[in-house]
């Protein structure tokens, strides 16, 4: 059952993937715009697409203790998850830098005084050259540093649920689970493995 789930993942077209997940901010572009998101569509659009660029960041570093617990590998999507992730994110930023703060000294004034918004800041940085180097040329051109980089994204993934928690109005159990959920994954990662033990003849 396992082998052939794998196949299949194998199977899915990139393009696909790809195609599909440009459907969901244009679907939040029409709700927004024909009164689907309620009273305050900007912020809602806001929310929408980081909170989902957040989930596809979680869902790309599961991919190895997944593969490691059970054998189901979604390893040949992992890329694209990751790019898209950093879309959702990068949309999330633009909507809130277009058009909800809007004004160029108050987005600077925003992200050196308001802590979550500078959280959200950093782990924006840290995204970015994970995205320029989401690419065939980089990993062969960096070899082993592209795997070493690519680990920023546990970093990333930290600052994007403390972003999460730190916006967050009064006590909310989601913003926790995610929080709890994120540390569980980079403990995993940093959990030393246990290598097999040499065979004696």
């Amino acid at each position: 059952m396992t082998d052939t789930f794998n196949s299949l993942i194998r199977r899915i077209p990139k393009w696909l993937l790809y195609t599909v997940a440009a459907f969901y901010p244009a679907w939040l572009l029409y709700s927004g715009l024909t009164g689907g998101l309620g009273v305050d569509p900007v912020k809602a659009m806001e929310h929408a697409l980081g909170k989902v660029g957040l989930q596809l960041i979680v869902l790309g570093l599961i991919v190895t203790p997944l593969r490691s617990l059970s054998g189901v590998s979604l390893l040949p999507l992992r890329r694209v998850i990751g790019v898209v992730a950093f879309s959702y994110i990068l949309l999330h930023f633009a909507v809130w830098l277009v058009l909800d703060v809007q004004i160029l000294s108050q987005i600077w004034a925003d992200i050196l005084k308001r802590p979550y918004v500078t959280v959200g800041m950093v782990g924006l940085v840290l995204l970015l050259p994970l995205a320029l180097t989401s690419n065939n040329w980089s990993v062969r051109k960096l070899g082993p540093r592209w795997r070493k980089l690519h680990k920023l994204t546990y970093p990333a993934a930290l600052f994007g649920v403390a972003h999460y928690l730190m916006q967050s109005r009064g006590f909310q159990y989601e913003p926790l689970i995610y929080v709890g959920v994120v540390v569980l994954l980079v403990a995993w990662r940093l959990l030393p493995r246990r290598r097999p033990a040499a065979k004696t003849s």
